[in-house]
């Protein structure tokens, strides 16, 4: 396996104007970025935090049509995910994989015949699907019934897919970043002037309180749940459109059920609830839908929503859970497109591009989204953009090209983590396999030498040569950044081990000279 070069800024776009300038590191934002950065144009990233700092990492972290959604007649949304979701299993079959949901049929709630034609509509929206149909399942007589209370007797089983929600953030950056974008990490735009031709923005360092000011002919604004108040606020663009903040949270717990299979909970409110297998040892509940009008930097779960989804797992599985059993909790705020719906849940899902051109220079505002349309949204924006900007006028290539360490087929797994022991035989079994899961096959530039190479261990099978890895490939500048949005394994170092790897960080960082991941 080749190696790969570090973060520079030997491919940032060295014009005196750039073509795009995107606001926002979330999945959108970075998408939109690699797809414009493929067709030849010359594009900037700012993200005012980490890459995936906010709604990005708080998904349920599913590639999914949208089962639900059928009952708001959101069928445009579910084919273009569904078709969406076969495409994603392809470009990143490390950090995306197939995963079979089981639904237990409740009697107090939607007719087994409902669930059944809804299931039939979701295997047949969209053409050419690849993951195994619905079957009805008798939960008492298979093993994934095993942990359910004995009055759920009928069932259904179907397929969807299982995402590292922020991994794939990652991903699109660096690949952004291999095709010449300048992907700029802790910088918040702080203004803008709108000429005829450009825009004229000034940026910041938030760290250490810099700033710049650069020339863009287009500003794309992918801000999340910030995108209004940039657009009115900041850039000064009038318009009508407004996000409507829904906050999500979730529950992490000790693993509650054996096999590799997710279950989805219909709730007496019509909500469902996931509780799906988590980083092997877990298992993750959740999401809640709550209307949220405070700060979306700032986002927890509260009591009443830990409580909610304790009981709404606890209303099927024979083994219950408690708050006392929370290993972890994380919220997000999802700014979905404001629809005008009066129940948070029924707001939809599906995004809205606005295009702005009045006075002067373009700007594209992105509503709503959901992680598993994130690519046809950039495909999308880049096509609304093409009539004003020509350096995005190429047709879209990102449908086939494989993500970063995702150049082998999804049922070759097993072989590229068998090659992967093969040559790193110190890794044990568990490392080796989520090394595989987060970096496919660039694993090998972070274990395909001696065990002495790798440094110190920081706890968990984290080394000081996959933290410079992070570092040097992945913007990742803080423990946080590694422990939380990199992998999951803040869920196992202890307190002491945290703290040394955000001082060995820190270290790094701020050295006047680093060694860079061969």
């Amino acid at each position: 396996m080749s190696s790969i070069s570090s973060i520079t800024t030997a491919h940032a776009p060295q014009h005196d104007m750039i073509d795009l300038l995107v606001i926002g590191g979330g999945v959108n934002g970075c998408g939109i970025a690699r797809d414009a950065a493929g067709r030849g144009a010359s594009v900037m990233l700012v993200e005012q935090d980490d890459l995936a700092g906010h709604t990005s990492s708080a998904s349920t972290k599913l590639i999914h049509g949208g089962l639900r959604y059928l009952e708001y007649y959101e069928f445009r949304l579910v084919r273009e995910a569904l078709i969406e979701r076969d495409r994603l299993l392809k470009i990143a079959p490390h950090i995306i994989w197939p995963m079979r949901f089981v639904l237990p049929h409740s009697k107090l709630l939607r007719p087994a015949w409902l669930l059944r034609l809804g299931l039939f509509i979701y295997d047949h929206l969209a053409p050419n699907m690849t993951l195994p149909r619905t079957r009805a399942v008798r939960l008492q007589q298979s093993s994934v019934g095993a942990g359910l209370k004995p009055e759920y007797t009928k069932g259904f089983i179907y397929s969807d897919g299982w995402v590292q929600d922020s991994r794939l953030v990652a991903l699109n950056a660096m690949d952004a970043a291999s095709l010449g974008a300048d992907i700029n990490t802790r910088t918040r735009l702080i203004g803008a002037t709108r000429q005829a031709t450009y825009w004229e923005a000034t940026l910041e360092d938030t760290e250490t309180g810099a700033r710049r000011t650069i020339k863009a002919r287009t500003l794309v604004n992918a801000a999340g749940p910030w995108v209004a108040k940039l657009l009115h606020r900041t850039l000064a663009v009038s318009g009508n459109k407004q996000v409507r903040m829904v906050k999500g949270s979730h529950i992490v717990v000790p693993r509650q059920f054996d096999g590799p299979q997710a279950y989805i909970l219909q709730n007496p409110d019509k909500r469902i609830i996931f509780a799906i297998p988590y980083e092997n040892d877990y298992t993750l509940i959740g999401t809640t839908d709550i209307p949220w009008t405070q700060d979306p930097g700032h986002v927890e779960i509260s009591g009443e929503e830990i409580t909610y989804l304790c009981d709404s797992f606890n209303r099927y599985f024979s083994k219950s859970v408690s708050p006392a059993d929370v290993k972890w909790t994380y919220a997000g705020v999802r700014p979905l497109y404001d629809d005008a719906a009066a129940n948070a849940s029924a707001v939809t899902r599906d995004y809205v591009l606005d295009l702005n051109t009045d006075g002067g220079a373009p700007v594209l505002s992105i509503f709503g989204g959901k992680i598993t349309t994130y690519r046809k949204l950039a495909e999308h924006a880049l096509e609304k953009l093409a009539p004003v900007l020509s350096a995005v006028s190429s047709p879209g290539w990102t449908a086939s090209r494989p993500l970063p360490g995702g150049d082998f087929q999804s049922r070759e797994f097993d072989k590229l983590l068998a090659r992967l022991r093969a040559k790193a035989p110190y890794l044990d079994k568990k490392t080796a396999w989520r090394l595989a899961r987060n970096y496919g096959t660039r694993a090998f530039d972070i274990a395909g030498r001696a065990a002495a190479d790798l440094g110190q261990d920081f706890g968990g099978g984290l080394s000081e040569r996959e933290v410079d890895y992070l570092m040097d490939h992945e913007w990742a500048r803080t423990a946080q950044d590694v422990l939380w949005r990199r992998s999951k394994l803040g869920l196992v170092l202890d307190q002491a081990q945290v703290t040394r790897l955000d001082a060995y960080m820190t270290h790094r960082r701020t050295a006047p000279s680093v060694s860079h991941v061969a």
